[in-house]
């Protein structure tokens, strides 16, 4: 499958004034080992991350965990000034005291100064989405979702979003306010979120899949599909996720110019009912 643009996969809203394509970029994989300190070559993460953006990528999600700091800084450096249209989203609530280790912290206190921040280093005046990354066990949820709330009053967060929550901690945050998107680990393999993928459905927010590429190996349905089409396995996943629901938003990760051109292809893999059912039962 030749290259092809962002834009293949469509549109979707976020959070009713935002408009962007429906494949998006996950910047995690740009950092080090372990998802720790800076990748052998900054210059090649920084060519992924404008190759995105040619690509027709316009939405593109982060985290101040991301290194930690290294991810955001990737960012700024390559991309800013940004687009017009380009939306950059990062995550508040999860520290890095080594490489692997990732520990919530969801007081009030740090989650202020993580946004801060994530301001100075994505160089932005107001971060367009915002997702508690993590709901820390120390902290009630109404004080961690409360400061966040806090921050979008004072403008420095246009759009609120949640990462790793259940339905009753989605709720519990709608009761504080607005929640437009939710990340939470899906894929062909892992369907533990599917009841919230139809919920995120239902109430028109926007589901961010991580990990969307995962255990492809036997998948009879997914194989049979990358040798109909003369595309990758991970090609297929992929436009199963935009076939899945239309509130999905892929955001493939990848700190490879190529990787990262195949997982734009997919925008443009179009499978069909029975082919997304199969994959589904599989």
């Amino acid at each position: 499958m030749s290259t092809a643009n962002a834009g293949a996969a469509g549109t979707i809203d976020v959070g009713g004034d935002i408009t962007v394509n429906r494949l998006g970029y996950g910047a995690m994989r740009i950092t080090g080992d372990g998802i720790w300190g800076d990748p052998k070559s900054r210059d090649d993460a920084k060519a992924v991350l404008r190759r995105a953006v040619e690509l027709g990528v316009n939405f593109i999600d982060t985290a101040d965990s991301y290194g930690p700091d290294v991810s955001e800084t990737l960012i700024g450096e390559a991309l800013h000034p940004y687009a017009d249209d380009l939306v950059i989203a990062t995550k508040g609530g999860l520290t890095r005291p080594g490489p692997g280790q990732w520990v919530p912290d969801g007081r009030p206190g740090h989650l202020r100064e993580a946004l801060e921040g994530s301001l100075r280093r994505l160089r932005l005046e107001q971060i367009p989405l915002y997702q508690f990354h993590r709901v820390d066990p120390k902290v009630p949820l109404e004080d961690s979702i409360g400061a966040i709330a806090e921050l979008k009053n004072e403008g420095k967060i246009r759009h609120v979003g949640v990462s790793n929550f259940d339905e009753e901690q989605l709720r519990a945050a709608q009761r504080i306010v607005p929640i437009v998107s939710l990340q939470n680990r899906y894929n062909v393999d892992d369907r533990k979120s599917e009841s919230l993928v139809d919920l995120c459905e239902q109430e028109q927010i926007v589901f961010l899949p991580w990990a969307p590429i995962q255990n492809l190996d036997g998948n009879t349905a997914v194989q049979e599909a990358a040798t109909k089409y003369d595309v990758t396995p991970h090609q297929v996943v992929l436009a199963w996720l935009l076939a899945r629901s239309p509130q999905i938003l892929p955001i493939p990760g990848t700190g490879s110019t190529g990787h990262l051109e195949e997982n734009v292809a997919a925008a443009a893999l179009k499978l069909t009912p029975a082919e997304v059912a199969a994959i589904s039962r599989s």
